[in-house]
């Protein structure tokens, strides 16, 4: 960025691919089970535990308890606080990649072709 113009604010709490991926699938549907997100996520039980953990201490998403039949089962959901973050971690990003395609597009026009001799 130049003259001054501050860098797009990146959520924090959102950086990480992995909560990254977990509130951009939670947005898309009203709340989800444990095992599905952790299959989505392609990781393990104790990595998406910690993770709904941590988002869940932000108040980006919510955890529900219950059982389905006789088994235990937790669902997630994001919150609205949750879908706020997501969508300005989202409009940063963009802003981020419209940034460089200005900057890569200023830049053709600064490049000569080589003299022929």
């Amino acid at each position: 960025m130049t003259g001054g113009s501050q860098p797009p604010a990146l959520d924090r709490e959102l950086h990480h691919p992995t909560r990254l991926a977990l509130a951009a699938y939670l947005s898309a549907c009203g709340e989800a089970e444990f095992a599905v997100l952790r299959d989505y996520c392609r990781v393990s039980d104790s990595t998406l535990s910690k993770t709904l953990s941590a988002l869940e201490k932000t108040g980006y998403v919510s955890i529900r308890k219950g059982y389905l039949g006789k088994r235990p089962r937790t669902w997630a959901a994001l919150t609205f606080t949750g879908r706020r973050a997501l969508a300005g971690h989202l409009t940063a990003l963009e802003e981020i990649a419209s940034a460089a395609r200005r900057a890569g597009a200023g830049s053709e026009g600064d490049r000569s072709e080589p003299e022929e001799d």
